[in-house]
């Protein structure tokens, strides 16, 4: 990929989860987007293989949220959302809460997945106080879990690297679970692996050596993305959710990814049949044209907190920009988009040939595992000999060149394409990687 022009300074911006360095010696840069592909500074087109950051679920500059974003910011560009409100707020609100599972009906809108998974945590420790057991204040996570870039975000995550800069301030009093990556079990698997339900239990140890009476919450990505695509056991959510409620313990499903479609169904909670206490979300909510997020929250959770209180605000939390009147209208628009093209149906019925395509890698150089469910799959290769990562890294970097964008994480490649990719994209987006895996060293 050529330079970018004279014009262009690199050296200003600080990009996030970015190795600086080697990127501004040879960047790549997006100059447009349009269905399935993105167009580079140069006039390429690249086959976008990962929704851009797992979230844009309906395809890339659909002119339907364009024209309700252009239309919104014409008329009512900002409201705040402290003590006054905007219509489509309460729309948007009541459209989200009606994909939900029965009883998850209070929305509360934030601007990011970061965002929800700090309110998530604070509403549950607000909970638990309001109905006087203000002792519950402990936090349980999960190895290898990504929950955002927040403090409590990386308190309950277990992804290292994002935790040991900051290790000295994250919240006190997190516990974690193990996480359920057992290749030696379960590499292969198609869909959800058939061994490692019982890591659900180490939950009731952590609650013996803790005190069911001190733990707010547990919080699980019910599929685990960032961490290179952890597909739960059968069997494993539905512990979860039996030992959380036996003990009071509020359980929130960390959605940010698997929310509006990409398993094939509205949320993954309600793809598995459990339903937890509450829901973050992010990502496809608006089909990433606008920043936005929301917490799902169990109405009884939201009734105890408003109950507690005598008058006044009763929950002292929220942003500048929750329920934006231009995410809104995004919000309303990518919903019309997913409903009137079934494209959580799509994603169902697509989930077949793109698992055929996925494990058509077996046998590969370099591939130890394949897995996958819905539209998401993680190819896991074998690391370089003290240089973990960098293989992933070579296959990211030749298929740009080739004309796919895939992701990865560490050394597993990581797939999750709109929702409206066809069955040709899909061999094309894995014929690529098997001929770059043949390739290289």
């Amino acid at each position: 990929m050529r330079a970018p022009s004279d014009s262009v300074d690199l050296s200003n911006l600080w990009m996030p989860f970015t190795a600086n360095r080697q990127f501004k010696a040879h960047p790549r840069l997006l100059a447009g987007a349009q269905g399935m592909y993105y167009t580079t500074a140069d006039g390429r087109r690249i086959l976008d293989g990962t929704a851009g950051l797992w979230c844009v679920n309906a395809g890339h500059a659909r002119p339907e949220i364009i024209e309700a974003i252009t239309r919104q910011a014409s008329h009512l560009d900002y409201a705040p959302s402290f003590q006054i409100g905007h219509e489509d707020s309460f729309r948007a609100a009541s459209r989200i809460a009606a994909l939900m599972p029965d009883g998850l009906d209070r929305i509360f809108f934030t601007n990011s997945g970061s965002e929800s998974v700090d309110t998530a945590l604070k509403i549950a420790l607000a909970y638990h106080r309001a109905r006087g057991e203000g002792q519950r204040t402990r936090l349980i996570g999960r190895e290898r879990g990504y929950h955002g870039v927040g403090f409590g975000g990386i308190s309950v995550g277990g992804i290292s690297p994002n935790r040991k800069t900051f290790s000295g301030v994250l919240l006190p009093g997190v516990d974690h679970l193990p996480h359920t990556h057992a290749p030696e079990h379960n590499a292969w698997s198609r869909g959800q692996p058939a061994w490692g339900a019982h890591l659900a239990d180490e939950l009731e140890r952590i609650i013996t050596l803790h005190d069911a009476s001190t733990i707010a919450a547990v919080i699980v990505e019910p599929l685990a993305g960032s961490t290179g695509v952890l597909v739960p056991p059968v069997g494993y959510l539905e512990r979860l959710r039996e030992i959380t409620a036996r003990h009071g313990i509020l359980l929130i499903f960390d959605e940010v990814i698997t929310a509006f479609g990409r398993l094939g169904a509205a949320t993954a909670s309600g793809r598995f049949g459990v339903t937890p206490d509450m829901i973050t979300m992010a990502k496809g909510i608006s089909n990433a044209a606008i920043p936005a997020g929301a917490v799902a929250v169990l109405r009884g959770i939201h009734d105890a907190i408003l109950d507690a209180s005598g008058s006044g605000i009763e929950f002292f939390h929220g942003y500048t920009y929750s329920a934006h009147p231009m995410a809104t209208a995004a919000i309303l628009a990518a919903q019309d988009i997913y409903e009137r093209e079934g494209l959580f149906q799509r994603a169902e019925a697509l989930s077949a040939p793109f698992e055929e395509a996925a494990h058509a890698l077996r046998g590969r150089r370099h591939v130890i595992d394949v897995r996958n469910l819905g539209l998401v799959a993680g190819v896991e290769l074998a690391p370089r000999e003290g240089a973990p990562g960098a293989r992933a890294a070579e296959v990211f970097a030749r298929c740009f060149d080739r004309g796919v964008l895939v992701r990865y994480t560490g050394d597993t490649l990581a797939f999750s394409p709109p929702l409206v990719i066809d069955e040709s994209q899909i061999a094309e987006l894995f014929g690529t990687v098997a001929e770059v895996l043949d390739e290289i060293d």
